[in-house]
């Protein structure tokens, strides 16, 4: 039992004493409802059409989310240092201030005319990336980590669908326009956002167990960073490429799921992505949790990759489904949506956290997300463009499908040749 200090909250002092169940509810629920009210307040956009606006050729709503990538890109590579060399002092402070740049962001945008309004969506991503790296560092090296790590990565698979339901609602029962949904769509999560980041912010660092069970975390300089990379090179190169695929699908599925709905006769019905959403976020938060279960991290750490390659397979699978009339629409979203997030939540929650673990290697969580990502959106952006540039003339449902089946195919052997390499360096490993 840790020693209490007089500076403690009372709810800090309650959670070091309660029983492993109240603590993982507790930090599970402050987790998800703190990131979804976070995912909502950049995401909300993606309800709006802007069908009757073009930019240098381009729709744009292509332009706004290039716009928010390019900020949310360089906010990863920062991150690649920032977060990494983080400790647990600030982590609710710097949530706190990114998220009310971007509020203003989005006040920006609304008040300025289009296209220099696309300035702001750029600023309202520019803060948001660090913030998923400072969130985790709350969850990362303790033995309910899975439990923790999927219920905060499932919130976005929620909030995604939520957010956008919410902005219609805005736009079609209150007439708010296009340009202005997203401030006001946002401001409805802002203070519950707050509320939940300082319930979040209670949680009191890992105890002496779960630094035996999962290997201690600790901050890491340049020269640390370096040596993680020289040691396991090609296995994180195979890993980010992996990530990399399921960033640009994932992004595809967000960004332009109002676009995919309309050309698939859903135009009409806010409630659809809710309705997709959720049977999604159920699936795979018991899935991916339940492996808290297996104490072994070698063990662990294959399971996760296998769990990744079904995933692969499954939005392959599905979409052929899909394409040959053998499942409708919403089935087809539900099932690619699991197969796109058993893969995505993994890398951004529990995968990681269970190879360092596995290692026993020193380390902090933050960098490997952190380098996976700022890679994953350097080749969601490049596909954006060669989208909007070299295949204009291709629907969003239809390039939606064929990079499904690039993602099933390329991600399957990257995946399969990832578990080859970590099964090969953990025998030589001497753990």
């Amino acid at each position: 039992m840790s020693v209490l200090t007089e500076k403690e909250h009372p709810i800090t002092q309650w959670l070091r004493n309660a029983s492993g169940f109240t603590f993982a509810f507790y930090t599970s629920l402050a987790a998800f409802c703190t990131y979804a009210c976070i995912f909502a307040v950049r995401k909300t956009f993606g309800a709006g059409i802007y069908e009757d606006i073009t930019f240098l050729g381009a729709d744009f709503k292509v332009w706004m989310v290039i716009s928010q990538a390019v900020g949310y890109m360089i906010s990863k590579f920062i991150g690649i240092k920032v977060v990494s060399e983080s400790g647990s002092d600030n982590r609710g402070r710097g949530i706190f201030i990114a998220l009310s740049i971007a509020m203003l962001a989005w006040l920006g945008f609304g008040l300025t005319p289009a296209p220099y309004n696309l300035i702001f969506m750029f600023l309202n991503g520019l803060p948001l990336g660090m913030v998923w790296g400072l969130m985790f560092g709350y969850l990362e090296g303790r033995k309910f980590t899975e439990v923790l790590g999927a219920s905060l990565s499932v919130s976005f698979i929620f909030a995604s669908g939520f957010a956008k339901t919410v902005a219609s609602f805005v736009m079609v029962d209150w007439g708010v326009s296009n340009m202005w949904m997203p401030f006001t769509a946002s401001l409805l999560f802002y203070l519950p956002m707050l509320l939940f980041l300082w319930l979040l912010n209670k949680i009191p660092p890992p105890t002496a167990e779960d630094e035996a069970l999962r290997t201690k975390r600790s901050p890491m300089m340049a020269k640390d960073r370096m040596k993680f990379a020289m040691t396991f090179g090609p296995g994180l190169i195979l890993l980010v490429l992996t990530y990399t695929l399921l960033t640009v699908f994932r992004d595809l599925r967000d960004n332009f799921a109002a676009d995919i709905w309309v050309e698939l006769g859903y135009g009409d019905k806010p409630a659809i992505f809710t309705a997709t959403e959720l049977p999604v976020t159920i699936v795979v938060l018991v899935v991916i949790g339940s492996l808290m279960i297996i104490k072994n991290n070698y063990k662990a750490m294959i399971i996760n990759h296998l769990i990744v390659l079904f995933g692969m397979i499954l939005v392959g699978v599905s979409t052929f489904a899909f394409e040959k009339e053998w499942i409708g629409a919403p089935a087809w979203m539900v099932l690619v949506g699991m197969g796109l997030y058993f893969g995505y939540i993994q890398f951004n929650s529990i995968f990681f956290d269970r190879i360092i673990a596995a290692f026993k290697y020193i380390s902090t969580v933050g960098f490997l997300i952190y380098l996976a990502d700022s890679v994953g959106y350097v080749g969601s952006m490049g596909v954006l463009i060669y989208r909007s540039f070299g295949q204009a003339n291709m629907s969003w449902l239809n390039f939606f499908m064929s990079t499904g089946y690039v993602l099933s195919i390329a991600g399957s052997a990257l995946i399969i040749l990832s578990l080859f390499y970590f099964k090969k360096k953990y025998r030589t490993w001497g753990v």
